[in-house]
């Protein structure tokens, strides 16, 4: 067995749920579970992406609000589908968030990362004529989005003109420019396509608790070990670049009885779903992991994917209360981070 690497930076990942009768109230309790994790000192926090749910649909404004109620914190997007989005306007967002993150920064730096990943949008036939009325079945939903996202974010000319057009003056590129941006691009993937695709590329790599079972393997701590060392022997970084790790993490320490039963029902619920790949897809589950400090962290020190990553984003349940992720944060931070060897930004 591998000898698991400290962990050097710890973050957290939320849906953002809401009452659709009050969707107020959800908004502002994500923008709270954002503000006590950087009192916490986890390092980011990621917010999933929802179209047609009560969960956060336009999550770039979510970390517009943050950032101005944040100093230190990183926020990202795990992941944003970028087949709903116009690449073009993206970058147009991602950088204005950016730059105001960094006036609002301790260090003077953007905190945004977007995570990204291309394929056609789930339920797309149900929607598309009002997503694309035109185009609908002429859009590409390959790696070709993403290129052109990352080409708007580096800067790189979007127009062929510059200058003065009367007293109005435009650009080649993408305003704001923020330096920098481009390289907190990660990329969601699952299969080894998307994995070597993401490492040719050069941008960094989130793997979550989902994946895809391409062989007769069907560990999923395997699996997805295998597909972070795929990734590092193809990245121009190597051991250096950087994945980052999405396993339902939730800790008991100080759960009251009842949260602690409602923890391990949820689990238990979704357990039968990871004993076997899941349809024509072979999608794997991990398990979630419930218990207190001592036992998650056995767990995840004998797990051959954390082996091999320094970076989390641990994934809080959907379907929780406020003030069960209020209790499963501050365990996370005070209790399992240190002993995976992390310590707390100041």
């Amino acid at each position: 067995m591998a000898e698991s690497r400290p962990l050097r930076r710890l973050g957290f990942l939320t849906i953002g749920l809401f009452d659709p009768d009050d969707p107020a109230a959800g908004h502002e309790e994500t923008l709270r579970i954002i503000e006590l994790g950087e009192e916490l000192g986890f390092d980011s926090a990621w917010l999933r992406h929802r179209h047609l749910q009560f969960g956060i649909s336009s999550p770039i404004a979510v970390m517009a609000a943050a950032t101005q109620r944040t100093r230190r914190i990183e926020l990202g997007t795990a992941v944003t589908p970028l087949g709903l989005e116009n690449p073009f306007r993206l970058a147009e967002d991602l950088a204005t968030v950016d730059v105001l993150s960094a006036a609002h920064s301790d260090r003077g730096v953007g905190r945004i990362n977007p995570g990204v990943s291309v394929g056609p949008p789930m339920n797309y036939e149900r929607f598309k004529d009002h997503l694309y009325p035109d185009t609908a079945d002429l859009e590409d939903f390959s790696y070709a989005r993403v290129e052109r996202l990352l080409h708007n974010l580096a800067g790189e000319p979007v127009s062929d003109f510059e200058g003065q057009v009367g007293i109005e003056t435009f650009s080649r590129r993408i305003e704001p420019h923020s330096p920098g941006l481009v390289d907190r691009v990660w990329y969601g993937g699952g299969s080894l396509r998307s994995v070597e695709w993401a490492a040719r590329r050069g941008v960094n790599l989130l793997t979550s608790s989902v994946i895809t079972a391409e062989s007769e393997e069907t560990d999923f701590a395997t699996i997805q070990a295998g597909q972070i060392e795929l990734f590092r022997s193809l990245h121009p970084l190597g051991q250096d670049a950087r994945v980052s790790q999405g396993l339902v993490v939730i800790p008991t320490d100080s759960a009251t009885p009842e949260q602690a039963r409602r923890y391990e029902e949820y689990a238990a619920a979704r357990l039968p779903r990871t004993r076997e790949p899941q349809g024509p897809r072979r999608m794997m589950f991990a398990p979630d992991l419930v218990g207190t400090s001592e036992q998650l962290a056995e767990q995840l020190t004998a797990h051959a994917g954390f082996q091999l990553v320094d970076e989390v984003a641990f994934a809080l349940p959907f379907t929780f209360a406020h003030a069960d992720y209020v209790q499963i944060l501050t365990d996370m931070a005070t209790r399992l981070g240190p002993l995976l060897g992390w310590s707390p930004a100041a």
